[in-house]
C-alpha cells in the first residue's frame, strides 16, 4: 500500500496525461512526487503550474540522479513515451520507448519499487485479433506504425521476464483526451482540434473514410477522459491487484461523428462537419475501429463507472477549453 511519506516517480510529467496525473496525486494529498521529463520545450512548462512536487529531474539524468538518492522510492508511473503515431523513424521509439522502459523496468526489479507503465491500444494495429489484453494474444499482433511497435516490442519484452517489480501493470491507454494536451499539436485530441476548428470556422473537418465498409465520419474509437484514466492509476496504486497488462478504454466504441456532434453541443451549437480527404502518409495504417475489451481490469477488481462521451466532452470543453481558450464566435 502506498504511503505518502513514498516518494511518487512520474515520468512524462510535463506532458498530457503525465501532469494531470501529478495533479491528481497532489489532490489525493501526495506532493512528495519527482517529475521526470525532457523539460527543454517551453510550451509543456505551464502543464506543471499550480502542482505540487519535490524534485525535478532531466529524463537523460534520471538513472544518475537516482544512484545518489538516499529516500526511498514508493512507486513509479512510467508515463513518458514518444508518442507521435506520425514519426516513422523507429531509432527514435526505439531508444525512448523500448529501452529507457526497459531501464526503468530493471530499477524498480532490483529496488523492489512497484510500476505502472503506459502501453498503447496502438499494438492492435488494425485490429485483426481483436482488441483482447490475453497475454497470448501480445506478440501475435501487428501494429501499423512504428509507435506501436515500440510499445509492443516492451510489451513482450516485458512478459519474458524472470524477474520483475513486487507489483507493475502496463496500460493499453485508448483515445485519451482532456485538458493539458494543448503542447501535443498533430496529436492532440480531436475534441481539441474541433473546438479550435470551431473557434476560427465554425465547422470542423474529419478525415473522410477511405474504406468502402465504414462511411465517412463513422469510423470508430474508443475514446476515454483523461479522468478516468488517472483513477484507474490510482486505484492500481493502492490496490495493486494481478500484475498484467491491462487494457484501458471505455468498453465503448464511438464514431467521429458523434465526437464533433458532442463538441458542438457542449458550446450550444448546431454540428456542421465538412469531410476531407486523409493525408496519404497515414492512410494505409489509419485504425478504422477499436474498443478496449475491459473484462481483465473489472475482473480484477476496478468498479468505477467511466464518463460517457457526451458527458466527458462536455466537462472538458466547458470547465477547461472555454475557461482557458475563451471561443469569440456569433451562435
Amino acid at each position: 500500500m502506498q504511503t505518502t511519506k513514498d516518494a511518487i516517480v512520474v515520468t512524462g510529467a510535463a506532458g498530457f496525461i503525465g501532469s494531470c496525473l501529478v495533479g491528481y496525486l497532489n489532490d489525493k494529498g501526495y506532493e512528495n512526487i519527482i517529475v521526470v521529463d525532457d523539460f527543454s520545450r517551453s510550451d509543456k512548462a505551464i502543464n506543471l503550474e499550480d502542482k505540487k512536487f519535490s524534485h525535478k529531474v532531466e529524463r537523460d539524468q534520471f538513472f544518475d540522479w537516482l544512484k545518489l538518492r538516499k529516500d526511498p522510492v514508493g512507486f513509479i508511473f512510467h508515463i513518458g513515451a514518444r508518442t507521435d503515431t506520425t514519426e516513422f523513424d523507429y531509432e527514435v521509439h526505439r531508444k525512448l520507448n523500448v529501452e529507457y522502459s526497459q531501464k526503468i523496468w530493471n530499477y524498480c526489479t532490483a529496488e523492489n519499487v512497484p510500476l505502472v507503465y503506459a502501453s498503447s491500444a496502438a499494438t492492435y494495429g488494425a485490429g485483426e485479433l481483436g482488441y483482447n489484453d490475453d497475454h497470448d494474444v501480445i506478440t501475435k499482433l501487428k501494429p501499423l506504425n512504428p509507435y506501436g511497435v515500440s510499445k509492443n516490442e516492451f510489451d513482450k519484452w516485458v512478459l519474458d521476464q524472470k524477474s520483475h517489480p513486487p507489483f507493475w501493470a502496463g496500460l493499453k491507454f485508448f483515445n485519451v483526451y482532456g485538458p493539458f494536451e494543448y503542447h501535443k499539436g498533430r496529436m492532440a485530441s480531436v475534441i481539441w482540434h474541433s473546438f479550435n476548428q470551431i473557434k476560427k470556422d465554425g465547422e470542423v473537418k474529419l478525415f473522410r473514410s477511405h474504406r468502402p465498409d465504414f462511411k465517412d465520419g463513422e469510423q470508430l474509437r474508443d475514446f476515454i477522459y483523461v479522468f478516468d484514466v488517472l483513477k484507474v492509476c490510482f486505484w492500481l496504486m493502492q490496490i495493486q491487484p494481478a500484475s498484467a497488462i491491462y487494457n484501458l478504454g471505455t468498453g465503448k466504441a464511438r464514431t467521429f461523428a458523434d465526437l464533433v456532434g458532442a463538441t458542438f453541443s457542449a458550446l450550444g451549437l448546431q454540428t456542421n462537419i465538412r469531410f476531407i480527404d486523409m493525408p496519404e502518409d497515414i492512410r494505409e495504417k489509419y485504425q478504422y475501429f477499436t474498443e478496449a475489451n475491459m473484462k481483465k481490469l473489472r475482473d480484477a477488481g476496478y468498479n468505477d463507472k467511466f464518463y460517457s462521451l457526451e458527458d466527458g466532452i462536455r466537462d472538458y470543453v466547458q470547465q477547461f477549453l472555454v475557461k482557458r481558450f475563451p471561443p469569440i464566435f456569433t451562435k
